[in-house]
């Protein structure tokens, strides 16, 4: 499965898509949408850095709250370092600006392991008020550890997450941080982390505030599941999400078998590999406490290649 539709909503506002040139479309009030900034991937007839300064100069830049970059010109093969330049020179015109999204591409733009990024934490040092912050693609991404005092929301959407990035955000200092979601992904395309990498996010100890966890989208969902089973965070979580990776009956048992979960609000496993003994065990044992659980197979579907090898896959990979 790839991504097949841009972002609907981003922080809480439904998102515009600021119009190319010549467009006649009547522009909203700028505080009451996210404004999406596109360019094409390919052929290109207005560079995303051009159309960003139109924007500049068509809207009332200072109530915009939240941004949305979408495609930026060959992102296969250029990365996001001019948008992030034009982003970071732009800023005392952005003083409102907390919610910040970068590469808010579908697959007929460019599949999400083709997205070339950069180090991206200049733009949280530039915008140090953010509380909103999002990035689709993994490769050539970069997260080296940072201070953040006002970052409540992190999504990282990738096919696979570089190790290194992981580690960023595990060695990073985000007391306001109540929502952490990593894309962690298959080696295929680049998530090379193991789970001792994740111990620091585990142990919550940098993370005083967070409140919803997801490791998802992961070939090694199994591990993951048996390292959350007993991480310290999670007796302050209100909602974990091990989704759309490739969690079996070992992984889910070993959640099962750990501590309790029936503080949780929702445990979401959607798009997984369960026999259905574990999925009555999981439904037994924490609907009764009122956990709200997503267990929907979705497309979860398993390859046998005839030789007694069963290939199982994450939900979004290239």
């Amino acid at each position: 499965m790839t991504i097949g539709a841009h972002l609907q909503t981003f922080h809480r506002l439904p998102v515009f898509t600021f119009p190319g040139p010549g467009g006649e479309r009547k522009l909203p009030e700028p505080g009451t949408h996210a404004w999406r900034i596109t360019s094409e991937v390919y052929d290109a007839d207005e560079d995303w850095t051009v159309a960003f300064a139109r924007f500049l100069d068509t809207v009332d830049t200072e109530h915009v709250t939240a941004l949305i970059v979408g495609a930026w010109q060959e992102a296969y093969e250029t990365d996001s370092s001019a948008v992030i330049e034009a982003l970071l020179a732009a800023r005392d015109r952005l003083p409102e600006l907390r919610a910040l999204f970068l590469g808010d591409m579908v697959m007929e733009e460019c599949e999400i392991s083709w997205i070339n990024q950069t180090d991206v934490t200049p733009l949280l040092a530039g915008f140090p008020e953010l509380t909103e912050f999002g990035v689709r693609g993994g490769t050539g991404l970069r997260f080296p550890a940072l201070r953040h005092t006002a970052l409540e929301r992190l999504v990282m959407e990738s096919g696979g997450l570089p190790v290194e990035v992981v580690r960023g955000v595990g060695a990073s200092d985000l007391p306001a941080l109540a929502h952490l979601d990593l894309w962690l992904g298959t080696p295929d395309y680049g998530g090379d982390s193991e789970t001792a990498d994740l111990e620091p996010l585990l142990s919550g100890a940098r993370l005083p505030g967070l409140r919803h966890l997801a490791l998802r989208n992961s070939e090694m969902e199994d591990a993951v599941a048996a390292a959350v089973a007993s991480a310290p965070v999670v007796a302050r979580l209100e909602t974990l999400d091990l989704s759309m990776g490739v969690l079996t009956d070992e992984g889910a048992a070993a959640l099962l078998g750990g501590q309790p979960l029936t503080h949780l609000k929702k445990l979401d496993l959607h798009h997984h590999y369960l026999t259905q003994p574990l999925l009555d065990r999981l439904r037994d044992t924490l609907e009764p406490a009122g956990v709200e659980l997503d267990l929907d197979r979705g497309g979860a579907d398993e390859d046998d290649d005839g030789d007694g090898t069963v290939w199982r896959y994450v939900s979004v990979g290239e």
